[in-house]
């Protein structure tokens, strides 16, 4: 019992020296100090001065300067070092220099000998620094961004800012490179000046082009004398550099600029001062957010203001938490609170607002984005981490020959010295004598073998890795012309982690998506419009659209009806318009149309869903000065993209002056010829409602009523419709949506109502109380909302495309072929990443989704949501077997969610829709968790049952999608399944929020997109495309990994080889660690002989062409399970080179042994036999590593044949060197060597009887035991032209062994993914294909609730509960306080009624131009009787 603990012990000592972490002796986390105080014009405390006037440490804030690299010129020598001498084998080389520095174990010069390790470790330092300096370069580009600080006048920032870091870039640009080529930064361009502001006039004295004034003085004011003028003294702003900034400066943001630090807001251009921020970059969510400014700093909206402002804010300490952030402003005595709402974090961009003034709050290391990320870490490949171990065997033997040699020479000579052995005259010394003799002879076999671990290895992997690296970059198919970008890697020590990627963690927003919203098909009374996007206005469109890839917008002619051709603006993305040749003659068709005609519904209906589109929404609009075209400023995608498409069909939202919406139609005749609408409620969205409402009157009609305007989720808008409405109308919209959700398109459905007056009278009473309750004034506003929101009349559903980049759903399809996990990471809500999941085959038509979700105390807890998950779907997994408690908590929480059951589905507003056969559909599983869920599950309570169960049942999902998660939770997620399935895991994606997981993975993947260059920094490898993924992991990574695997082990064997020889020796030689061969040959045995092969091997083989892996993505899983390197043929290739070796040795030895074949009769010479035995190793070790070769071209040819060459020439001449030049003991022996019939017969034999079993061995496996891989090699060579893909796909050949096996019997296998492999081979769906699906496919079961329903693709992205929509919704609700006069609100409604009616008591007619409105599609649809209440 013993042995074993001794032994796990040891085992657990090793995994902690191999887990050690060198960052933790050079990255130390800052602590986050205490809470800070922000000093304006005012001076630091006294307390803030320690004793001799200093600042104490704790009040000194970070800098600004933002650094990803690894080392400084400080840390760069002591760091690499370290890192490099994690390898056991450099700790051995070093070990073995060092020894022999003594003159009795010295071989030959003391300098040489370490020479080798100066070289290998200076060759990895090189390339080390060359990766960091390009580090520091790119950090440099973000630290030198520009941004407006204040400056001049009477301002002083009083507050200290620690030094900035001196990057090794600055130390090479002024040591290294001459002064006529270092690069100079030529100065910025003016900036443009704030909107309302003239350029100051042209003036002797200019102010520099980093200069700008605000303060409305016509010249900026100078002081002139003798040596030129003097500084600018009035307030300005002044271009400043980002690392420059500090906490306590103001700082000025234009539109479409980044944010340098976390600023507190003081001012804005906008109304009201509000700020648009786009925050994909940290949260990945498209839609932007409102901010407003401190009520009390509102003033500070000049330089000149600023500088003359004085107050203090009192700030809690940096933390990671993006979503909190409190202060307190102190002025003139009085406190004023501010939040995150009042906030604009660093790498958020300001979008839709003119100019934002802040202060400067946070800076560097203490924003809350790099909070969320770590420091850069130090990366080491899977393969050089399985290598160590063999190293580390090869140590022991090593070690174990060493003892065999000293204790045999230490036996033999107390055996022989007694005797009198001639060889041991004078052994009775103290530093000479039979038993230390013994460790003599251990220490000179420690050197005599030591090539048992090449030193020459090491150089190698550096030599060939970098040459993969080059042959990544300049591989053309994953170059992207349009950027002019080839993919690049970063570090140069991963190529073969690419090959066995198991889990690929993704991003969303700009990694799958282009972060454009398309609105590609809708649903209209029951017919499908799809539409054909066109880079031109269609020519029934009243608007010439045109989308911003930063700011969505739309424009509109503001002179004429008629359409325009927008101008093009640079760097903006292609204008796209929808177009529908059928919807447009339809409208045609309706404009012609009369009550009575057979199309009035469909016109009806028509005119309704646009009019919902076009008025519906939270748009704002503006005035392009420069084209006069109306722009649109939404901060969802979603909405600019419905409102974009109600414009390019004619209904064109021109605007709103406060409460009054403008709406140009089809049938408008002018640009004054629009419909007016006021706008007298908005019941907004959240994520609870999954619905928005308008209620609107409209105005300049002659009955002046009341519409609820309606947009939401399907089975939210179905559950409130007409109980008396069309069934077949609900039906075939049921299906539509159907298959737009299985077409991955984001989708909303759209209705209406009529309201009366009475009704709705009454309903704002209640309404407003709700708004000014005190107590619980959220849930009695919802109830009241959910009120008027019945009796809907459907109109139809929208279908929009949140437009993925190129090939990504083939990408991400051929990736699940190969049998790899696709995670998706996204900051977005669940339903925008089950819609991606959709879009981009990570959720299969058939597939069932599971809903993991972190909710309040109505909701389940999120342990037994995934206990209930693996009950119900995967019972027969045997997860709940295994731990009794379990089963346990799974029983009680059964009972108890019966209870409660009822009360939950009330209260979700959602019934189930699906049948019993829930979970049987054959697309297998997808789950899908939310950030609190994960949170609590895998990182807050830390329980390993938690993340045990979480990882099991994700295990049994065919892919997960974590929505709503941070940056930090990203990296969380990584590390939960690297740290706990020890599974190889690769993180892409393209922004700051995406750093941090990109280092916690074993390769990180950053794509140069629009979010930054952040992700790109601080990974392993750059692509411009989310596709060239697929190339870089099937064909670089796959050949990478097979390649340096081959060439590792081949390199092992061939020094077995040599080695081997040299221990045969022993037993003839008295175990004395003598040498066989002559010196120089095993002195060149890894420089010369046989170093061409394996780097051959590691730059020109492959097993299969690039066309074939492409093509056939099952192939994949040979490097993923890790076929090519492993202990496994590691100890089958040191086996070939022990028996090699000894077929050499004995088979010479004794040939030589026999009578002499010399023509004098003498016998033969040590190094006679013994050259032929180098010949014969060297021609065996570079034929076999030849044999292990899969492709031979020229250059193979030449790297096998070259050593050998070599070898005869050098032994030619070497031979023939006679005394006078220099002594040496081989002088001569070409006579008697290559004269000798001994010599050219032991060639033949010795390398066909060792080579025999390896080439057997192959042409068995290739003859009756072939694999995927030879099959297909076979069909290349014989039918080079065949489509293998195709072969694959409809024949199945050869590749039923490669279908992802499923852990688990048959009955789990069939749950967990059955026929997903035929769904995913079907190839990847398409938006707008028409295909009859089943309604119910796609289902989604949420564990929270137990709710079950059909996924129709519902998602709509917007803020909930910002500062703009709470100011709207305050000038509503002040609206409604001023005219809250019921009696004049019934009196006049009584003048609406009584003036527009006609004696019979109907309403009166509008004109014959008016047929296609909303007023006169619903007249029939009102009771004569006077009531409003629709039929």
């Amino acid at each position: 019992m013993s042995k074993p603990g001794k032994f796990s012990r040891v085992a657990t000592w090793y995994d902690k020296i191999a887990a050690f972490n060198i960052e933790t002796l050079f990255v130390k986390k800052r602590l986050p100090g205490p809470r800070r105080t922000v000093y304006v014009n005012e001076s630091l405390p006294e307390d803030y001065y320690d004793k001799k006037g200093r600042i104490k440490k704790e009040h000194v804030f970070t800098s600004n300067q933002v650094i990803t690299s690894k080392y400084n010129v400080v840390t760069f020598l002591p760091r690499n070092l370290l890192e490099q001498f994690r390898r056991v084998a450099n700790v051995f080389f070093l070990g073995i220099a060092i020894l022999q520095f003594f003159n009795k174990f010295s071989t030959i010069s003391p300098g040489l000998v370490i020479l080798p390790l100066l070289i290998v470790l200076g060759i990895t330092a090189i390339k080390d620094a060359y990766e960091d300096i390009k580090r520091h370069q790119s950090d440099s580009r973000v630290n030198h961004g520009t941004v407006r600080v204040l400056a001049g006048g009477d301002w002083t920032n009083t507050n200290i800012t620690g030094d900035k870091s001196r990057d090794l870039t600055h130390h090479v640009n002024r040591y290294l490179v001459p002064e006529r080529f270092r690069k100079t930064k030529a100065p910025a361009p003016l900036a443009e000046k704030v909107e309302g502001k003239e350029s100051a006039p042209v003036s002797p004295v200019l102010p520099p082009p980093d200069i700008e004034f605000d303060d409305g003085t016509d010249q900026p004011h100078h002081r002139l004398h003798l040596f030129g003028h003097h500084a600018h003294t009035n307030p300005h702003w002044k271009k400043a550099l980002w690392e420059d900034v500090r906490v306590g400066d103001f700082v000025k943001i234009l539109d479409n600029e980044s944010l340098p630090a976390d600023i507190l807001i003081c001012a804005t251009s906008e109304d009201e001062n509000v700020a648009f921020v786009e925050t994909k970059n940290l949260d990945g969510e498209t839609n932007l957010k409102s901010r407003n400014a401190v009520p009390t700093l509102t003033h500070l909206g000049t330089a000149k203001a600023c500088a003359e402002s004085k107050f203090t804010v009192d700030l809690d300490r940096p933390d990671n938490n993006m979503f909190r952030l409190n202060s307190t402003i102190r002025a003139d005595g009085e406190q004023a609170p501010a939040d995150i709402q009042m906030t604009l974090l660093r790498g958020t961009v300001l979008r839709n607002t003119g100019w934002v003034i802040g202060l400067v709050l946070f800076t560097g290391e203490d924003t809350k984005i790099v909070q969320n990320s770590g420091g850069t870490p130090s990366k080491r490949s899977k393969v050089e981490r399985q290598m160590n171990p063999q190293v580390f065997i090869n140590l022991l033997i090593l070690a174990c020959m060493a003892v065999a040699c000293a204790i045999a020479d230490s036996v033999l000579e107390h055996q022989k010295y007694p005797q009198g052995a001639p060889w041991l005259y004078g052994d009775n010394q103290s530093d000479d004598n039979p038993s230390i003799n013994g460790l003599v002879t251990w220490a000179f076999a420690l050197i005599t073998f030591q090539n048992i671990v090449p030193i020459s290895l090491y150089i190698s992997i550096e030599f060939v890795r970098t040459c993969q690296a080059a042959f990544i970059y300049f591989d053309y198919e994953i170059w992207y012309p349009k950027t002019n970008q080839a993919t690049l890697a970063r570090s140069w020590n991963l190529s073969d982690d690419l090959g066995q990627i198991e889990y690929i963690f993704s991003d969303k927003t700009g990694t799958l998506t282009q972060n454009a919203m398309i609105f590609r098909q809708c649903s209209i009374g029951g017919k499908v419009y799809v539409g054909d996007i066109e880079e031109a206005p269609p020519a029934v469109s009243q608007a010439a659209i045109s989308t911003d890839d930063q700011a969505a917008s739309a424009s509109v002619e503001g002179s004429s009806a008629t359409a325009t051709e927008p101008t093009p603006a640079s760097g903006k993305a292609v204008e796209t318009h929808f177009h529908c040749e059928p919807l447009e003659q339809d409208i045609a068709a309706a404009l012609q149309s009369s009550s009575t005609s057979g199309n009035a519904a469909h016109a009806r209906a028509l005119n309704g869903f646009f009019s919902v589109l076009a008025l519906c929404h939270t748009v704002l609009t503006s005035i392009d000065r420069d084209t006069g075209k109306i722009e649109y400023k939404a901060q969802s995608p979603d909405e600019a993209a419905l409102v974009r498409a109600a414009a390019d069909v004619g209904y064109v939202f021109r605007g709103r002056d406060r409460e009054v919406l403008t709406l140009q139609t089809p049938l408008s005749t002018g640009p004054d010829d629009v419909e007016r609408y006021e706008l007298l409620n908005i019941l907004e969205f959240t994520s609870a409602r999954k619905r928005m409402s308008v209620v609107l009157r409209k105005l300049d009609d002659a009955d002046g009523r009341l519409f609820l305007l309606t947009k939401g989720a399907d089975n939210v808008i179905f559950e409130r419709l007409r109980k008396s409405g069309d069934e077949g109308l609900r039906e075939l919209t049921e299906m539509h949506l159907s298959e737009f959700a299985n077409g991955g398109l984001r989708t909303l459905t759209l209705a209406y109502k009529v309201i009366n007056e009475d009704e709705y009278a009454a309903w704002s009473e209640r309404y407003h109380e709700a708004t000014v309750a005190l107590d619980n004034r959220e849930a009695r506003i919802e109830l009241v909302s959910d009120e008027l929101e019945h009796d809907l009349r459907l109109l139809g559903a929208t279908a929009i495309e949140d437009s993925l980049q190129d090939g990504v759903p083939e990408t991400i399809a051929d990736l699940k072929r190969a049998g790899i996990k696709v995670w998706v990471a996204t900051g977005d809500k669940l339903e925008t990443a089950i819609a991606i999941g959709h879009s981009t085959n990570l959720i299969g038509r058939e597939s069932n989704i599971i809903v993991i979700r972190g909710g309040n105390n109505h909701s389940r807890p999120v342990y037994q949501q995934m206990l209930h998950a693996v009950e119900e779907f995967f019972p027969e997994s045997g997860i709940l077997d295994e731990s009794e408690p379990f089963v346990k908590e799974l029983k009680l929480a059964s009972v108890s969610s019966r209870d409660d059951n009822a009360l939950r589905r009330i209260e979700t507003g959602i019934s189930s829709i699906v049948g019993p056969n829930n979970g049987d559909r054959p697309g297998g599983f997808v789950l899908v968790i939310d950030g609190t869920a994960l949170d609590y599950a895998s990182t807050a309570l830390g329980d390993e049952e938690h993340k045990s169960l979480l990882l099991r049942l994700a295990m049994l999902c065919e892919g997960v999608i974590c929505c709503r998660v941070s940056p930090l939770q990203k990296a969380l997620v990584v590390r939960l399944v690297k740290d706990g399935l020890g599974a190889m895991t690769l993180a892409i994606g393209d922004g700051a929020n995406d750093v941090s997981m990109i280092q916690a993975a074993d390769v990180g993947v950053g794509i140069s997109g629009e979010e930054g260059l952040q992700a790109v920094n601080s990974s392993d490898y750059a692509i411009a495309q989310f596709r060239f993924l697929k190339r870089l992991l099937f064909v670089h990574g796959h050949w990478s990994y097979a390649r340096n695997g081959n060439m590792i082990l081949n390199f092992f064997y061939k020094n077995i080889v040599c080695i081997g020889v040299l221990w045969w020796f022993q037993i003839y030689c008295g175990w004395s660690s003598n040498y066989v061969f002559e010196y120089t040959y095993l002195l060149f045995w890894n420089s010369f002989w046989t170093i061409a092969p394996v780097i051959a091997i590691g730059l020109f083989d492959r097993l299969i062409d690039a066309d074939v892996l492409m093509a056939i993505p099952e192939l994949y899983r040979y490097g993923r399970e890790g076929k090519w390197f492993g202990l496994k043929w590691f100890t089958v290739y040191m086996f070939d080179g022990v028996y090699q070796s000894a077929v050499i040795f004995f088979l010479i030895l004794y040939g030589y042994f026999s009578p002499t074949s010399r023509a004098d009769g003498y016998d033969q010479y040590l190094l006679e036999f013994s050259t032929t035995m180098v010949f014969s190793a060297v021609i065996v070790a570079n034929l076999f590593n030849g044999l292990n070769t899969n492709v031979w071209t020229g250059w193979v040819f030449f790297a096998v044949f070259i050593g050998i060459i070599l070898l005869w020439l050098y032994t030619v001449v070497y031979n023939a060197i006679s005394p006078g030049w220099f002594v040496t003991l081989v002088y001569g022996n070409n006579i008697y060597l290559f004269r000798s019939a001994l010599f050219w017969l032991s060639l033949p034999i010795t390398v066909c009887v060792s080579l025999a079993p390896r080439y057997i061995a192959k042409a068995w496996k290739f003859g009756f035991a072939p694999d995927d891989i030879d099959i297909l090699r076979y069909i290349r060579k014989v039918d080079p032209g065949r489509d293998l893909r195709s072969m694959h796909y409809e024949e199945g050949i050869g590749l039923k062994a490669m279908k992802r096996p499923v852990e688990g019997d048959d009955t789990l296998s069939k749950r967990t993914s059955r026929s997903s492999y035929n769904s995913m081979a079907a190839g990847p769906s398409r938006p707008g294909l028409h295909s009859a699906v089943d309604i119910r496919s796609a289902s989604r079961t949420d564990m929270s609730t137990g709710i079950r329903s059909v996924h129709r693709g519902f998602d709509f992205a917007t803020e909930e509960g910002g500062v703009a929509m709470s100011r709207m919704q305050s000038h509503l609700s002040e609206r409604r306080t001023s005219s809250r006069n019921l009696t004049e609100f019934a009196r006049t409604a009584g003048r609406h009624k009584s003036g527009k009616k006609s004696a019979d008591g109907k309403r009166s007619s509008d004109g014959p131009h008016h047929g296609f409105s909303i007023r006169r599609g619903l007249r029939k649809l009102r009771p004569t009787s006077g009531s409003e209440n629709p039929s």
